[in-house]
């Protein structure tokens, strides 16, 4: 029997089977169970209908970690429209080019963040604009609540929806400076969210507390698996450790995500307070972007009293395609040894690590080649982008998905990074395009040349410094570069510091050689990233 897989199935079966349990607490408290949940979300369908966007239009959402981000993901895929999910941490122009590539008919806005929508409203395609607490914002923005209150609590007509229709699109850095909008069908997404269910060992009596950002890869498909498998969405608007710890406490957390950057935050507030860091539960929670080291896992696992999973993969692959959460492993070997790798493959899914003719390297744990990887939950295209995409398939080896990631592979199959195959940086789990940052630097009438390149960063992981060969005569200065990119990228993207160099080492050919240039900050360090 050959059954469409939707991200609806995870909707249904948490309305059918948990109507009455709670599903969703928002970030001021409000508890909505999952009966309550599909009220509101069948609400904002017909909200959306009753103006005009129609089966296969876009819809763009600009929130943080609320109940409302929640709501409009399954009613966008209920009535058959595609969710554009954005990062709240852009800029305006950055907002402007997603809904343009896009062409988003819709767009959702936090109070806090739909002024930078706002500023780029004429040049963009989008007619509709609906706004979480719309009074606070400048501009004419229908007011998200009223427009639920409104409209019907009937769930809506549902048009046949198949498997391949494209559910969501989550827009990534790109190596040439522009985002890429990642398009994932109703059958990745579904798949994806039963990998994560799996893996990261979800149940129903699970309470998931939102650290993670949603709109990273839709929150690493928990959005999807946590409201399948019936478990309970704890809303955190904003990352903060103490509140976290609260609410880990309040509600007897069972389980969170969160960057290596976020484990540190929360040690150093556990050291300077003391603070309880469970519930009457034991806590696991998920860490991706970067390894942490041996010293993080210990203060994790033995101060805090949690559980460390590590999971690995890309927006592409949304994200998982790999963990060292192996109980086998971990007892037959040393935890601290194994657990910081990015791990193995996940159910279904393949991986390999290739040279550059797209042979297998030898799995001696010391080679090292590029991660290529096929599975059911990696991204159908890049939306627009034929000849990305098809580079992307077709790089090495035919057929898998190129991750640009370099890494040596294990006897049992489990993988290492070393390098980054792309000009990407990785800061605290955002993706930054080392040549959009160049991009701009070069606009700066005192540059010459320059290069962006990763640097360790205790806090982060990696961070973005730039190297600048003046121009002749100029005196630049590193704090005055550093505000005029603020000016043009969000501040993430912004470089730490600001090196001036009399000349950059070039190849033959005039390309700036960064490998040689990170060579000086990363000496000392096992692999060249964070």
């Amino acid at each position: 029997m050959n059954v469409p897989m939707t991200t609806l199935d995870y909707f249904d079966r948490a309305v059918d089977r948990y109507g009455d349990a709670v599903g969703v607490v928002a970030d001021d408290g409000t508890e909505y169970t999952y009966g309550e949940f599909a009220e509101r979300v069948y609400r904002l369908a017909n909200a959306l209908a009753e103006r005009g966007v129609e089966r296969g239009d876009r819809v763009a959402l600009l929130a943080t970690n609320t109940h409302y981000f929640l709501e409009t993901l399954f009613a966008t895929n209920l009535v058959g429209t595609v969710n554009v999910p954005m990062n709240y941490r852009l800029t305006s122009g950055d907002y402007g080019y997603i809904l343009r590539d896009s062409e988003a008919v819709a767009v959702i806005a936090d109070f806090e963040l739909a002024g930078k929508v706002e500023a780029v409203r004429g040049d963009v395609p989008t007619e509709t604009f609906l706004g979480y607490r719309a009074g606070e914002i400048d501009g004419d923005w229908e007011d998200y609540g009223e427009a639920l209150a409104e409209a019907s609590p009937e769930a809506p007509d549902r048009p046949e929806i198949a498997e391949d229709d494209d559910a969501t699109i989550n827009y990534t850095s790109g190596t040439t400076g522009d985002p890429k909008g990642v398009v994932r069908t109703h059958r990745t997404e579904h798949y994806h969210a039963m990998l994560v269910t799996a893996h990261m060992e979800l149940r129903d009596d699970d309470t998931y507390l939102w650290t993670l950002p949603m709109f990273h890869c839709n929150g690493w498909g928990h959005t999807y698996a946590v409201t399948g498998i019936g478990a309970r969405h704890v809303c955190q608007r904003a990352f903060d450790p103490g509140e976290t710890f609260r609410r880990i406490r309040e509600y007897d957390v069972s389980y969170l995500c969160g960057a290596p950057t976020v484990l540190n935050r929360l040690i150093d507030h556990h050291e300077a307070t003391g603070t309880r860091t469970t519930g009457d539960r034991e806590v696991r929670i998920t860490t991706a972007g970067s390894a942490p080291p041996a010293a993080t896992i210990r203060t994790v696992e033995e101060a805090f009293g949690w559980r460390l999973l590590q999971l690995y993969g890309l927006t592409e692959t949304a994200p998982l395609i790999a963990t060292s959460n192996s109980p086998r492993r971990l007892a037959a070997g040393d935890p601290l040894e194994i657990k910081p790798k990015q791990g193995s493959a996940v159910l279904g899914t393949e991986i390999r690590v290739v040279d550059d003719d797209g042979a297998d390297v030898p799995r001696d744990d010391e080679t090292i080649g590029e991660i290529v990887v096929r599975g059911n939950q990696v991204m159908d295209r890049y939306l627009n982008q034929p000849e990305a995409t098809e580079e992307a398939f077709s790089a090495k080896v035919a057929g898998y998905f190129h991750t640009g990631d370099l890494a040596t592979i294990d006897s049992h199959g489990m993988v290492t990074i070393q390098d980054r195959e792309k000009d990407i940086i990785i800061s605290g789990g955002e993706n930054i395009s080392s040549i959009e940052v160049e991009d701009q630097l070069y606009d700066h009438p005192d540059v010459a040349k320059a290069a962006v390149i990763p640097v360790p960063s205790e806090e982060w992981g990696e961070t973005p410094k730039a190297l600048v060969v003046p121009r002749e005569g100029a005196d630049p200065n590193g704090d005055e570069i550093r505000d005029f990119l603020r000016e043009r990228l969000a501040r993430y993207k912004v470089p730490t510091s600001v090196e001036f160099v009399s000349d950059l080492p070039e190849t033959a050919t005039g390309k700036i050689q960064k490998y040689e240039l990170r060579q000086e900050y990363w000496e000392g360090e096992e692999r060249m990233i964070g």
